[in-house]
């Protein structure tokens, strides 16, 4: 593949004398956009199954394991993808697996939309992980390679904005539709219309000149590099530093071994996968992911309603990233992270406290318990797989309540009457099955729980653990380092978001977040020791930031 002729942006081909503002080639503005699509296509697949798998898990009557097989298993997929994705650019290039990719996204999104069965479902959610994560390793490195020095950082700014951007449209998308029958399936098949975006917006971008360089087609690389930089860019200097860069490269060994072998780097490794794992442990994609089914369990009985909360607590979260993207550099990496996770913990404090809360405080079965649902208050019966909470009236007048048996998973509206009718409640009244929540007047402490901890989630440790590890190692470790913490990120992902619901069952939903908040509280602790602060130093002193040993590694200060 290494023969495919690149399309260069042709004539007025943005041509760099057409500048944006400020002095920006026009096609900088393009590579970014459509590179950062890539971001979007994450951000919109990580909102919209939060909203869908409502609707869906009623629709195909869900276990607890499908419900959390379906929104892992893109994650499982991404994090395969996303080992190989190194590999394949290297053979192929950065945009032909960028192409690639946005094939893949795009007919996982159609035969999710499509799905008949839970079985074809979750077909086109791996589908869909695949594309993820071949775009999350290959758009970066394809970025970073091929946008000027001096505008590099502004592009960064444009992926992470997209990300949670697609997050945000994907949760107002999702209150939308959530009123159309089956809407879900419109939810997950418009995913598809970014990816043909990006996919038609690639065919027309230039391949990496760091790649063609990689491969000796140096004339190539030129040729691109005149077209994408300003007139009077030094091109020649930019291609020999480009050239002797990769020689060093391919020189030396580069490996794993290596890595492991020289201490400072090692060192700068150990922080980057634990900066990747404790965004994750901290709960953030349980959050993401379940942010619905969170405001259901608080007691929110509306779908529709939840989703549109839902959609509220993804606008901080994307508004969030804001505030992190004005201070990166007034405050600095390290007070970002601390202050992120401290602010996080206390968040987790407050989801846990409330739902707790509604745990030792839920109504009483009044009536007489039915089958084998042998459990007298409605926190202990809705935390069981095989029981559900009827009662008449509202949250505050509860009353002719009982725990009833009942396949909660195969629980429809439509059949609400049937699923209750074994319980001893008035015939003429109407009941409320609550499956997995209880009545609870202060639901709303849980609500802003989950806004508050994006909002303090949402400016440091979202995007710092990303923005470190692309400063933190030296150039001949910075691909592997960086496939290896990215690794940590998608296999601690995964770990988190197959797990959550099963916690909620074994330790309740306020253990969960005890436990969360446990980790994320550590997690402040530990970076407060290890974590130097980044901002202002040269790439090139970085390494003797990690010379020292680990207890003095947070006592660097900008000079």
């Amino acid at each position: 593949m290494e023969d495919i002729q690149e399309p260069l942006i042709s004539p007025a081909d943005l041509r760099m004398g057409q500048r944006g503002a400020q002095g920006v080639p026009a096609s900088v503005y393009l590579l970014a956009t459509f590179g950062a699509i890539g971001g979007f296509l994450f951000g919109y697949d990580t909102g919209v199954v939060s909203g869908a798998m409502i609707l869906i898990r009623d629709e195909f009557r869900l276990s607890t394991v499908w419900h959390e097989a379906i929104i892992s298993a893109t994650i499982g997929a991404a994090w395969l993808s996303s080992l190989i994705a190194g590999r394949a650019t290297d053979l192929y290039g950065r945009r032909v697996v960028i192409l690639f990719a946005s094939i893949v996204f795009c007919v996982g999104a159609v035969m999710m939309g499509a799905a008949p069965e839970k079985i074809t479902l979750l077909v086109g959610r791996i589908i869909v992980g695949v594309g993820i994560g071949l775009a999350s390793m290959s758009v970066p490195v394809y970025l970073s390679e091929s946008a000027p020095s001096e505008f590099r950082g502004r592009i960064t700014v444009i992926n992470n904005v997209f990300i949670t951007g697609g997050q945000f449209v994907a949760s107002v998308l999702c209150g939308a539709l959530s009123y159309v029958p089956h809407g879900w399936r419109y939810m997950l098949g418009l995913g598809g219309i970014p990816s043909v975006i990006q996919l038609a917006g690639f065919v027309f971008m230039p391949e990496s000149p760091r790649w063609l360089v990689s491969k000796g087609r140096v004339s190539e690389a030129r040729d691109i590099l005149v077209k994408i930089r300003s007139p009077g860019a030094d091109i020649d200097g930019e291609l020999q530093a480009i050239t002797g860069a990769v020689n060093e490269a391919q020189e030396q060994q580069t490996g794993i071994s290596r890595v492991l072998r020289y201490g400072p780097v090692r060192k700068a490794l150990i922080v980057g996968c634990l900066l990747q794992l404790f965004q994750q442990i901290s709960g953030i994609n349980t959050v993401m992911y379940y942010s619905a089914s969170i405001i259901t369990m608080a007691g929110v009985r509306d779908q529709s309603m939840a989703i549109w909360l839902a959609a509220a607590t993804a606008f901080v979260n994307f508004f969030g990233t804001f505030i992190g993207l004005y201070f990166v550099e007034k405050l600095g990496r390290r007070p970002l992270t601390l202050g992120s996770l401290l602010g996080t913990t206390a968040s987790l404090l407050l989801l846990a406290l409330s739902f707790q809360m509604a745990f030792d405080y839920s109504p009483e079965a009044s009536l007489p318990v039915n089958g084998t649902c042998n459990y007298m208050s409605c926190g202990v019966c809705t935390s069981k797989a095989e029981c559900g909470f009827c009662f008449m009236g509202d949250v505050d007048t509860v009353h002719n309540s009982s725990c009833v048996q009942t396949n909660a998973t195969a629980y429809n509206e439509k059949s609400l009457e049937g699923f209750c009718s074994n319980s001893t409640l008035l015939e003429d009244h109407v009941v409320t099955y609550a499956y997995d929540w209880c009545p609870y007047k202060y639901a709303w402490l849980a609500i802003l729980g989950l806004g508050l901890y994006l909002l303090f989630f949402s400016p440091g440790m979202g995007p710092m653990p990303w923005t470190i590890n692309s400063e933190i190692y030296p150039g001949w470790a910075r691909s592997t380092c960086t496939s290896l913490t990215t690794s940590v990120n998608w296999a601690s992902n995964l770990i988190v978001s197959f797990t959550f619901l099963t916690l909620t069952e074994v330790l309740l939903k306020h253990g969960t977040f005890y436990l969360y908040m446990g980790l994320a509280g550590f997690g402040t602790i530990l970076f407060y020791f290890i974590l130097p602060e980044t901002r202002g130093v040269p790439l090139e002193e970085i390494e003797s930031l990690f010379s020292r040993p680990f207890c003095s590694l947070s006592r660097h200060t900008k000079r």
